[in-house]
């Protein structure tokens, strides 16, 4: 397999998602506009390609690596036990893992501490007087994910508090789903945790329609803080985090290890809560409707 051309002035992102989600999604146009930004200095751009599969994804590392097309790679997602860091080395190419891998497996990281946002996020709700919290977390697949579960679990059962749990898939009409499951259980949470921006409106939506007096009758945590959150009616409180210069930083790592520097850890700056009017102190909720399983919003 030939190797990468150094003198490329591209470098590679995949992304495994449905296609029209992405049209909707902040979080990448955010990274992407962060690396460009570095990246323009050396003349350099962003090749983005978004695909429906993993056997996709990795029929495109092939493709690039034959044409010698891109220069470097950004890799996202990891899951457990994840090949695709082996596999790019394989291939020659430089990269980085942009998350919280189990194993940087020689690659440049640039790392979010998810343990512990989650858990500054269940404390800010639980201080708010809220004891029973419900999560709608994105693929459990995902690396990040299973480090927020953990967070997630963890602090609920230290501090005594009740924790319901639905995955999603970061799509709306998942956000819309789970909301819906979540309200219509027995002991319905009073607040509830999105694992994104595009979940969290979409479960706005949901309980809005359901008569649901946002915060009065349920606070809503987004995460990914974006436009999404701040136009939304209430704005929507958000574990807010520098997304732009998650780019930044990715980019800089990935030129470095092009012009041949050893792959290092770089963290980024701790995700932060920031309250709207979406969240509020918990006393006694009025009584509501259960929202059929089937409810439109």
């Amino acid at each position: 397999m030939p190797g990468v051309d150094a003198s490329c002035d591209t470098v590679g992102v995949i992304l495994l998602r449905d296609r029209r989600d992405m049209l909707v999604e902040p979080f990448y146009s955010e990274v992407i506009s962060g690396m460009e930004s570095v990246l323009a200095t050396r003349e350099m751009h962003v090749l983005m390609q978004v695909v429906s599969s993993r056997d996709e994804e990795l029929a495109s590392y092939e493709r690039w690596a034959q044409s010698r097309s891109v220069a470097g790679v950004v890799l996202t997602d990891l899951g457990p036990r994840d090949t695709r860091p082996a596999l790019l080395a394989e291939y020659g190419f430089p990269g980085v893992i942009l998350g919280d891998p189990e194993d940087g497996m020689g690659m440049a990281i640039v790392r979010t501490d998810d343990f512990t946002a989650m858990s500054d996020a269940v404390h800010q709700l639980a201080e708010l007087g809220h004891r029973v919290i419900g999560r709608v977390s994105g693929p459990n697949r995902l690396q990040h994910t299973r480090s927020r579960t953990a967070a997630f679990e963890n602090v609920t059962s230290r501090l005594g508090i009740g924790g319901m749990l639905l995955e999603g898939d970061y799509s709306a009409a998942s956000g819309e789903h789970a909301t819906r499951e979540l309200l219509a259980s027995a002991q319905r949470p009073t607040a509830i945790i999105y694992d994104n921006d595009v979940m969290a409106v979409a479960g706005l939506g949901v309980a809005l329609v359901a008569g649901i007096d946002i915060p009065g009758g349920l606070s809503i945590l987004a995460w990914d803080d974006s436009t999404l959150c701040r136009i939304a009616q209430p704005p929507l409180s958000a574990m807010s985090h520098d997304v732009f210069d998650v780019g930044q930083l990715a980019a800089r790592a990935l030129l470095g290890v092009i012009d041949g520097d050893p792959p290092g850890v770089v963290t980024t700056s701790q995700p932060t809560f920031v309250a709207r009017s979406s969240t509020g102190r918990y006393s006694a909720v009025p009584a509501v409707s259960a929202v059929p399983a089937g409810s439109a919003v």
